[in-house]
């Protein structure tokens, strides 16, 4: 018996180590990452934007948005496929594609802090993603959507017994796919503002809220379900 036990414990301890080695590998990748991301950025406004970036937004030539959202395309990608090198199942690529993500667009806005001084506030706005369309918000919104990224990520790959093969059950998908919905919705807000060449206004931060809450809130319940 005292020999089980100190069997487990070390099971225990091996598996938490390869755990903590695994978040640190992609943790060094989402951060160069980032970087890199952040010296396109500081190319782009150097062009663009060379009194500093601020709406409304500049003229662009078409090729250059184009090959602009053509770089998000290719993040994405990478990230996908990054995350699929790490782990053989769905819950656990998919655990380290979210990790990745949350790091790296953290990051992000560190280093163009570093490189640029920007953002000089929390609430200042920011072009976010052009797929389909600009997503416009303050930066702080990303940067809490990463945020719980990260920790729904720890979570899955920390304590894999407690959720299920596919993460959630097909109702908690659906309750899932309405929080991003919502965030997604706030982050379009002022879309067609931006693209009229127009400054935005307001942040609906009550759906952001609502939506970020909601999907954190599912991710908790299903954590919780197994205890």
């Amino acid at each position: 018996m005292l020999m089980f036990a100190i069997n487990s414990k070390k099971i225990i301890m091996k598996s938490d180590n390869n755990y903590q080695k695994l978040l640190f590998t992609y943790f060094i990748f989402a951060v160069a990452m980032a970087y890199l991301e952040a010296v396109v950025v500081v190319y782009l406004r150097l062009l663009y934007y060379p009194q500093g970036f601020r709406f409304p937004l500049a003229d662009i030539p078409a090729y250059v948005a184009l090959t602009e959202i053509g770089r998000e395309t290719a993040t994405i990608i990478m990230l996908w496929f990054v995350a699929r090198m790490g782990r053989r199942d769905f819950k656990g690529r998919f655990a380290l594609f979210i990790y990745s993500f949350g790091v790296w667009d953290i990051f992000y806005y560190v280093w163009l802090k570093v490189l640029l001084n920007w953002p000089h506030g929390w609430l200042v706005w920011d072009i976010l993603f052009l797929i389909p369309l600009p997503w416009v918000a303050p930066w702080l919104a990303p940067f809490i959507v990463s945020i719980g990224l990260i920790f729904t990520a720890r979570l899955i790959l920390k304590y894999p017994e407690k959720f299920p093969k596919k993460i959630l059950s097909q109702k908690e998908w659906i309750l899932e796919a309405g929080a991003i919905a919502a965030i997604l919705i706030s982050f379009f807000w002022e879309s067609l503002n931006v693209l009229q060449k127009r400054i935005p206004e307001s942040y609906p931060w009550w759906l952001f809220t609502s939506g970020f809450l909601s999907g954190i809130i599912v991710i908790i319940r299903c954590y919780r379900r197994t205890q």
